[in-house]
C-alpha cells in the first residue's frame, strides 16, 4: 500500500510539471510575438518620422535662395551693469547678412545710427541676461528690428527709402571683461 501511495505522489508532480512547462513555453512564445509586433510598429513609426524629416529638409532646399551679402561692425566696447550694480566692459562684434548687394555702403552710410541702436539695446540689459542663450537671442531679434527701423527712417529722410535691408545678425565676438 505504501508503494501505491508513493507511485500516486510521484505521478501527480509529473502531470503538473508538464502543464507548467507547457504554460511557460506558451508564455515565452506570446512574449516573443508581442516583442516582434512592438518592434515592427516602433520601426515603422521611426521610419515614417525620418522620411517626413527628410521631406521637409528637401522642401527647404528647393526654395530659391538669393545671394547673401555681409557687412560687419567690429569691436564695440560697451559698459554693462550686472544685477548687483557692478559695471563690466563688453566687447561686441556683429556681422549683418542681407540680400541687398549694397549692404556695405548702407552700413557705412548709416553706421552712426546703427551703433546708436546697438548701444541703446545692449545698455538696456544687464550682464546676467546677456549671458543666457535666451537673452542673446532676444537681443539679436530686437537689434534686427531696431536697426532695420533706424536705417528705414534715416534713408527716408535722405530721400532714398530702404526697407528692411538686414535679414540676419550674427554675434562674431561677445566677451565680458
Amino acid at each position: 500500500m505504501a508503494e501505491e501511495v508513493a507511485q500516486e505522489e510521484s505521478q501527480k508532480p509529473k502531470a503538473g510539471g508538464k502543464g507548467l512547462i507547457i504554460a511557460l513555453i506558451a508564455l515565452v512564445v506570446i512574449l516573443f510575438i508581442a516583442m516582434g509586433v512592438g518592434g515592427y510598429f516602433l520601426y515603422s513609426t521611426i521610419s515614417k518620422v525620418q522620411s517626413g524629416a527628410t521631406t521637409e529638409q528637401t522642401e527647404v532646399k528647393e526654395e530659391p535662395v538669393g545671394k547673401e551679402f555681409k557687412a560687419s561692425i567690429n569691436e564695440l566696447v560697451l559698459n554693462i551693469s550686472s544685477a548687483k550694480g557692478r559695471v563690466q566692459l563688453m566687447k561686441l562684434s556683429l556681422s549683418f547678412s542681407s540680400s541687398d548687394k549694397t549692404i556695405e555702403s548702407i552700413m557705412d552710410t548709416y553706421k552712426d545710427e546703427i551703433v546708436d541702436v546697438i548701444i541703446a539695446q545692449v545698455s538696456a540689459r544687464n550682464s546676467e541676461e546677456l549671458l543666457t542663450v535666451g537673452g542673446k537671442e532676444l537681443l539679436r531679434e530686437e537689434l534686427l528690428s531696431e536697426i532695420n527701423r533706424a536705417i528705414s527712417r534715416a534713408s527716408a529722410r535722405a530721400g532714398k527709402p530702404i526697407d528692411n535691408p538686414i535679414n540676419r545678425i550674427y554675434f562674431t565676438e561677445f566677451v565680458f571683461r
